[in-house]
């Protein structure tokens, strides 16, 4: 009877070990959700997810003494997923806006961008924002681009599609007369496609965050702390410079008021 408790005491002990340890493991484990279709931010490139915003949360990772565990999802999903637990935290160059944080928190923000305008090189009706009023503008799913075509231009065509690449293609074929998007994924596609242009006035000037969940604020101060220490020890500036150039670069180095 002794050894039969004995062996069940220890094969007890084992099971509470073995828990411990895969609880230690994942306290090590950050879970971070991106839609990696948003170049230079994030994107695949032959097969490795990369851009400015992986960089940086890789690094912010590190510093708490973390690894990244990544998902995958289309950015209309990420505030939602991010609330029902599915992962940590969510970075895909979201905009900080004041609908978002009544659901969820964000970091201090990391980088200024805004919405931008794209059209094709030879588009003469649109030069300025109010010229988009009246014509077919192409938008991606769940980003604000589309509550703000709803709200400022409510005779606009909007085309909506699931990824950003979409979104783009739809002005280079004609489909589209305008695609709004952010600041640095429009420039990084006409850097790389010739024919296409960015009206140069903005439409918004806004601020990229991290969002986290409401019921972790201490996970959120981690974050912040950590992006912090990445300023000050040159580590932000370096990734900055390495994904931006000109006045990107100083743009996300001081961040413009909201």
């Amino acid at each position: 009877m002794n050894i039969r408790r004995n062996l069940l005491l220890a094969s007890l002990a084992a099971v509470f070990a073995l828990g411990a340890a895969a609880a230690r493991a994942q306290d090590n484990v950050l879970r971070v959700a991106t839609d990696a279709t948003f170049p230079p931010m994030e994107f695949v490139e032959n097969g490795k997810r990369t851009g400015f915003d992986v960089e940086l949360v890789e690094a912010v990772a590190k510093s708490m003494g973390k690894q990244v565990e990544w998902v995958d999802i289309d950015f209309k999903g990420l505030i939602p997923g991010l609330i029902s637990r599915r992962f940590d935290m969510a970075v895909s160059g979201i905009y900080i806006t004041d609908e978002r944080k009544k659901v969820v928190d964000f970091t201090e923000p990391y980088y200024a961008g805004g919405l931008v305008a794209m059209v094709k090189e030879g588009n003469t009706t649109i030069r300025k924002p109010a010229d988009l009023d009246g014509k077919k503008i192409s938008v991606q799913v769940g980003t604000k681009s589309v509550a703000f075509l709803t709200q400022n231009y409510p005779k606009a065509q909007r085309v909506e599609v699931e990824k950003n690449q979409e979104m783009f293609n739809l002005v280079d074929i004609g489909r589209a007369d305008a695609a709004v998007t952010g600041k640095p994924a429009a420039y990084q596609y006409v850097r790389t496609r010739p024919g296409l242009r960015v009206i140069e006035e903005q439409l918004t000037t806004e601020e990229y965050g991290m969002a986290l969940r409401k019921d972790t604020p201490e996970l959120t101060r981690a974050v912040n702390a950590a992006l912090a220490k990445l300023k000050a020890d040159g580590t932000y500036a370096a990734i900055v410079k390495k994904w931006f150039s000109g006045s990107a670069a100083t743009t996300a180095a001081t961040p413009a008021a909201k």
